[in-house]
């Protein structure tokens, strides 16, 4: 792809772009609305150029607000993987420290006509940035026509829900989805199943005892509410298999640690290499199943694990892809 530049003081020539600014958590059909549209302003140009997300990382309240910040949808490795499937050429880290915190919105933007001389900007009408969340939409369309910069607005994007419902779709909504366990609404706003992504580390091994052998899951994403899921788990060699999904505390053990747990359907285990723990595991959370419930006994344990795993069954058959094994 052929790129024109801008000239710098200096005299070296810069590249010019397109940009997006925001945390971008969770990459939902918002996100993917953003990057379409700077896609095809790009792409429409005399020469095309490249779409540049700047991805908030993590998010700034980490900083200014560390009992406020909001639990996460993706790592940062998800972000920049759908961003750049949306449409996006480069994502770029943008980590969040005081100094740049600091900045007004028009020494934030000066940076970034320095650094990435772009021709226009892509936003949402309830886009803030600078100190404070100073600037909004109108301060940015002030500030581009002073740089020469168009704005585009993009606007909001609804999804409805199972319920008829019409939500505006945003990283809140999603968060609030999920902490209710309603995982296909979720999916509705995201675009796509919910995916955690982990690493798999040692147990209480309960479920070896029981006769299905769980992989623990050690997460900074956020888990949805405690109950029992169908889901599919994408294994380190690039499988997906579906999978019974346990959220919460282990209440038939008396234990209160909410852990993260997933039954994976007809794999054997560990990898190839003999690792059993330490490695990456992606769980696309498909559908609620049931409630947590403690149980009087081990055995009608056992018996409802086996209902859950038949019921993973019939659930995923009907979101997975040809191929992956149920």
């Amino acid at each position: 792809m052929h790129h024109v530049s801008r000239t710098t003081q200096s005299g070296t020539p810069k590249p010019e772009s397109v940009l997006t600014i925001g945390s971008f958590d969770g990459v939902h059909l918002g996100h993917a609305a953003l990057i379409h549209r700077a896609r095809t302003l790009a792409d429409a140009h005399s020469a095309q150029l490249n779409v540049v997300a700047l991805v908030f990382d993590p998010h700034p309240k980490a900083v200014l607000e560390s009992d406020a910040v909001p639990a996460r949808l993706s790592t940062w490795d998800q972000k920049a993987q759908w961003l750049n499937a949306a449409g996006a050429d480069d994502v770029i880290r943008l980590t969040p420290d005081r100094a740049l915190l600091k900045q007004s919105p028009e020494e934030f933007i000066d940076q970034l006509c320095a650094q990435y001389a772009p021709v226009a900007f892509v936003e949402g009408d309830d886009f803030r940035f600078g100190h404070m969340r100073s600037g909004d939409i109108t301060t940015l369309a002030a500030l581009g026509a002073a740089h020469g910069i168009a704005i585009d607005v993009v606007p909001p994007v609804e999804a409805v829900l199972a319920d008829q419902s019409i939500v505006r779709v945003s990283s809140t909504i999603a968060r609030w989805l999920l902490q209710h366990g309603r995982v296909e609404d979720a999916a509705r706003v995201l675009g796509r199943p919910y995916e955690l992504c982990g690493t798999v580390v040692r147990g209480e091994r309960r479920g070896r005892e029981l006769g299905y052998p769980t992989a623990n899951i050690d997460t900074t994403c956020l888990l949805p509410s405690d109950g029992v899921y169908a889901g599919i788990a994408l294994l380190p060699d690039g499988t997906e298999r579906a999978s019974a999904i346990h959220v919460g505390p282990r209440a038939t053990f008396d234990s209160s640690q909410r852990t993260l747990e997933a039954y994976v359907l007809d794999w054997d285990g560990p990898l190839p290499d003999g690792s059993e723990y330490g490695w990456t595991i992606n769980l696309r959370i498909t559908a609620f199943l049931r409630d947590q419930v403690r149980f009087d006994s081990i055995q009608s344990l056992v018996e409802q694990i086996e209902r859950d795993v038949t019921r993973t069954r019939d659930r995923v058959g009907q979101h997975i892809p040809q191929g992956v094994s149920i």
